[in-house]
């Protein structure tokens, strides 16, 4: 098992992914795509990498850690250019370590190709089994090396013929950044899975992101979303738009809705923030609990206890309070101090809660490991009930689009019915947000999220291998 697998037993908390970020037509295009980068922590915090190009001659440095703890001044300034694209990776396919750190780069017949990805492809063993008959050698166990070697075989097509044929092979879930000496590409699975937009400098230079508090971070004006299926061609002469497969369904991931996506930003055209906070409204229309004050668990539940305190008429309080300097650490409690890796971030008010009826608003429950140990913690501060309110469905189902539950057999909801979660958890009672609920807290229909982590129904079916594969990485 490696690092990932333990850190996410560890937690309980659902992660995914990687975030992307890529820069044309600024002469500090590594430093400002550091910055986007930065924006974009959240969605990974295992490694990070920059590849930027100076007139052709291209540069890269990527290593493990945080943005701010790998790049100095030093660094980027080692990292020249008018173009630049960057990755932070949190990994659910591949191990951890700093060869699959990304961008992923290869020198091709005198052409340099890189790529950064944010998603899964669900049939990456098949392809990479049928590439290496074919004589490619893989560096990396990323299913994110099959794009590139695909590109490698089908340059000489030119780069727009290049890009359908290779692409037309993927399935599942890719919004990627791929870049030449002078071109950066913008690619979107026809699905439309994760996000990625579009914006613009004030000098001229375009952004690509995964979310739009990249772009708010650089000052830079939001323009559009790379749409589904859409491959965005950027370089010197124009920018311009393709879309050579056939139009799929709608398939957003709305867990960005619920919990990936930071709340200053815009996902599939939805403020992130306002979202939440409906999903707290409604979620207190549905279910009516009785309690002394509505609190949430610093930072995730914040925006839908909100609502739900606004909606219901229930004071909010903040009964945990997060300590905000906790560092990555490498020195492991005693075995007497139990449920350190919660304390060590969040600490009980125990004057507020104590004699209490505690109304909690969280954002989902994943393996229940995390939500033991905090309600374990609020009765120990003296609490006489303590409540659940959560702002999305129960989570019974395996996600093979690039969030890291793999296995149904790893969450809590595909073996215990509410009340028995209710009961394993030590909670007075447990309240799931309606899928009907979850869909108009978004204000977008039901036909245009991919809801399979809730209902089973998955909109790109994984070839044979592919859970057996995730489960071994």
């Amino acid at each position: 098992m490696d690092s990932s697998k333990v850190q996410t037993l560890r937690y309980g908390r659902p992660r995914h992914e990687c975030g992307v970020c890529g820069i044309f037509g600024h002469e500090d295009a590594a430093k400002l795509t550091y910055f986007g980068l930065y924006a974009l922590q959240h969605r990974g915090q295992e490694s990070a990498g920059i590849v930027a190009s100076d007139k052709g001659n291209v540069s890269i440095y990527k290593a493990m850690g945080l943005v701010p703890e790998i790049f100095s001044e030093e660094i980027l300034q080692g990292l020249p250019g008018s173009m630049a694209m960057g990755h932070v990776r949190y990994s659910t396919t591949g191990s951890s370590n700093v060869i699959n750190s990304q961008p992923l780069m290869v020198s091709h017949k005198g052409c340099t190709l890189a790529v950064a990805h944010n998603g899964n492809l669900v049939n990456s063993r098949e392809l990479r089994q049928e590439l290496e008959n074919k004589g490619s050698i893989f560096q990396t166990s990323m299913d994110s090396e099959v794009v590139l070697h695909l590109l490698a075989r089908t340059t000489h097509l030119g780069l727009e013929q290049a890009l359908a044929e290779s692409f037309s092979h993927l399935k599942g879930a890719y919004s990627l950044l791929f870049m030449t000496e002078d071109t950066l590409v913008a690619v979107r699975d026809p699905n439309g899975f994760r996000p990625l937009c579009l914006g613009k400098l004030s000098n001229g230079a375009w952004i690509v992101a995964s979310e739009t508090c990249a772009l708010d971070l650089v000052e830079a004006v939001y323009i559009r979303d790379v749409q589904p299926g859409e491959v965005l061609i950027i370089n010197k002469k124009e920018i311009r738009s393709i879309f050579p497969w056939p139009k799929q369904r709608k398939s957003f991931c709305i867990f960005e809705q619920v919990y990936f996506a930071r709340p200053d930003s815009d996902i599939f055209g939805i403020n992130v923030y306002e979202s939440r906070k409906r999903m707290g409204e409604i979620m207190a229309r549905e279910s009516q609990v009785e309690g002394d004050f509505v609190m949430p668990f610093p930072d995730s539940g914040n925006y839908a206890a909100i609502g739900f305190s606004k909606e219901s008429g229930i004071p909010l309080e903040m009964g945990m309070i997060r300590n905000h300097y906790v560092g990555r650490t490498f020195i492991q409690p005693t075995q007497s101090m139990r449920d350190f890796n919660v304390r060590v971030k969040l600490n009980p008010v125990r004057a507020l809660l104590k004699g209490k009826r505690v109304i909690i608003v969280e954002d989902s429950i994943i393996r229940g490991t995390t939500g033991r140990s905090r309600v374990k913690a609020l009765r120990e501060a003296g609490a006489t009930e303590v409540h659940m309110m959560v702002s999305c469905p129960p989570t019974r189902h395996a996600c093979y689009y690039g969030i890291d539950f793999p296995s149904s057999e790893q969450l809590i909801a595909s073996k215990f019915s509410v009340e028995g979660i209710a009961k394993d958890l030590g909670l007075d009672s447990l309240h799931y947000l309606s899928t009907e609920g979850l869909v108009e807290a978004t204000g977008l229909s039901k036909e245009d999220f991919c809801l399979a982590c809730f209902d089973g129904h998955y909109p790109v079916a994984p070839d044979k291998n592919f859970t057996k594969e995730a489960l071994e990485r």
